[in-house]
């Protein structure tokens, strides 16, 4: 139940966040969403840093392994796996009028759906090995550590359910569609995560390299969409000063109850 619970928490943060769409008018502030990309962007990059590759390194070296090669190597798989993905994948970001990933007969809306269920598998495995290591025990994640991660995932899922279903609202979507749409976005995370957990509890000794690959592909997630989405156009200090606030929040949730 514990386990459960701690997997859906950020599945919560983007439904709730989608749910905003029947609060908020048609289109949302530009401003408020350069700070809400921001925000996101500081909670993944210090998720990554404290909650996964910090883990790894120390998991590591009590393994007598050479501490930062399974950081290293779980780092650079992770992104390489989210550049695959990337490559693939059709979908369609916010303030872009091109497709990525293969040439595929999609509609606008469900190409903006597929860009953040992209980013939302990272995201899902992040929580899914952070829970895998306080469950096997003797890996210096505790279980408050997970559900952490797990709320400051959550935390980083709202504003995201709300960027999504708001701009679908703006297509002329109707709010209950566009709020479906949003929530959904975001079922891949407790997917990932149990698939996840899986992995990790069938190769114990491979957790260091899962942790570092979680950070990687969410690193990846940040560079390559977030923060230049965050910094486009004009305000784009709203955008910086967004990834602050996040990146602190993130690090004291961590810090205070890893």
């Amino acid at each position: 139940m514990q386990l459960a619970l701690g997997l859906l928490i950020p599945f919560a943060g983007t439904t709730f966040g989608s749910a905003m769409v029947f609060c908020m008018r048609r289109e949302m502030n530009g401003k408020l969403e350069k700070m809400l990309l921001g925000f996101a962007s500081g909670v993944m990059i210090a998720a990554s840093v404290w909650s996964l590759l910090i883990p790894a390194i120390d998991m590591a070296a009590e393994q007598s392994r050479i501490a930062w090669v399974p950081a290293m190597v779980g780092f650079l798989g992770g992104m390489t796996f989210l550049l695959a993905l990337d490559s693939v994948i059709p979908h369609l970001h916010l303030e872009s009028t091109r497709p990525e990933g293969v040439e595929a007969n999609l509609k606008k809306t469900t190409m903006l759906v597929l860009a953040v269920t992209l980013h939302n598998i990272p995201e899902g495995m992040s929580v899914g090995v952070t829970f895998a290591g306080a469950l096997l025990g003797n890996t210096g994640i505790t279980m408050a550590g997970a559900f952490a991660l797990a709320a400051g995932i959550a935390i980083q899922n709202f504003p995201e359910g709300a960027i999504i279903s708001m701009p679908l609202r703006g297509e002329g979507m109707s709010r209950l569609r566009a709020f479906v749409y949003g929530s959904l976005s975001g079922i891949v995370e407790p997917i990932a995560a149990a698939v996840t957990i899986l992995l990790a509890g069938q190769i114990v000794p491979a957790l260091p390299y899962l942790l570092a690959f979680a950070a990687g592909a969410m690193i990846y997630v940040v560079v390559e969409e977030l923060i230049p989405e965050s910094q486009t156009g004009e305000h784009s200090n709203i955008g910086t000063i967004g990834v602050a606030i996040g990146f602190v929040i993130m690090m004291v949730l961590d810090v205070a109850l890893g």
